[in-house]
Parts: structure tokens; sequence; C-alpha cells
């Protein structure tokens, strides 16, 4: 039964590559801009935000039947990182919560939701999005903060602290 799971063909194997590939970049070009914070080119993020707004108009949202586990989650990647486009990045959230696990992600859902509001100038709901402020990582603003770890276990996330925890391992630091 598992080899017949494993061996079941997604649908669009020529998107799941396109998608994978736009990640790769994305990825790439992000950690060297971390590394020395002046290479970043924002045409990476409008290139892929065209490419993947096409996609969505051919197929629907990139789901695991349709691309496959690693290409969905590129999709939410790709979708989060659509900061320049916010209304394009807000139907991929109402595409996304209108699939069902295990289609999507429940913490790629919490984790656009939280960027879609505050790019809107909304409080976050699930606490994901962060600024470094005075060498911290603080969250940005929460609603009902009392209950936050109620809602990211709903969807799948730790807590705010362990996140804050690990955001101090992923991402050092900036020089000042």
């Amino acid at each position: 039964m598992y080899c017949e799971l494993r061996m079941k063909r997604i649908m669009f194997q020529t998107i799941s590559q396109e998608i994978t590939a736009m990640v790769e970049l994305d990825q790439k070009a992000r950690a060297k801009n971390r590394r020395d914070g002046k290479t970043w080119d924002k045409r990476i993020d409008v290139r892929n935000t065209k490419r993947l707004s096409g996609i969505v108009r051919q197929i629907g949202w990139p789901t695991r039947s349709k691309v496959g586990k690693r290409a969905s989650h590129g999709a939410w990647l790709l979708a989060q990182h659509a900061d320049l486009d916010r209304h394009f990045q807000h139907s991929c959230l109402l595409y996304m919560r209108a699939e069902s696990p295990p289609e999507v992600e429940l913490r790629d859902v919490a984790h656009l939701e939280d960027r879609v509001r505050l790019g809107f100038g909304l409080s976050q709901v699930y606490g994901t999005q962060f600024d470094q402020v005075d060498g911290r990582h603080i969250p940005r603003p929460i609603g009902d903060p009392a209950n936050v770890n109620r809602r990211r276990k709903s969807m799948g996330l730790d807590t705010l602290r362990q996140n804050i925890a690990r955001m101090y391992r992923k991402y050092p630091m900036k020089n000042k």
C-alpha cells in the first residue's frame, strides 16, 4: 500500500518542476541577500508572482495532488513573497482556504493569512511574521495575543515562544 501511495502520479509534472525551480532561485537569492544585505533584486518576486498567477489561472491552486507536496509548499512560498501584489497574494490565500488538508498545509495557510493581514494594515492572527528590532526578533502586531498559542496549535504550529527561539537560530541578527 505504501508503495502504491508513493508511486501515485501528480497531475501537472511540468508545472511542479517549474515551481520547484522558481523556489530554488528565490531561496538562493534570499540567502545571498541575508549574507550581504544588498543583493536583493525585486524583479525575482515580480517574475515569480506573474508566473504563479498564470499557473493559478491555468490549474487553480497548486495542491499536493496537482503538483506534489514539495511544489505545493513552494507555491505557498512564492505567494508569501508576492508582497508587491497584495491583491494576488490575498487571492492565493482564498484559494488555499478553499482546499483542505492534506491538499494544502494548514501551517502554510496560517503564514499567508498573517502576511496578507499585515499587508493590508491589520494585525496578524497566528504570530508568524517578525521584525528585527534592537537586536531582537519581535512578532509584528498580533490580535488577541492571549489566545495566539491556541490558534497556532489549531494550524499545526508550535508555540510563539518556540517559534521565537527558532527565529534566532535560523535568522541571526543583522549587523548594525
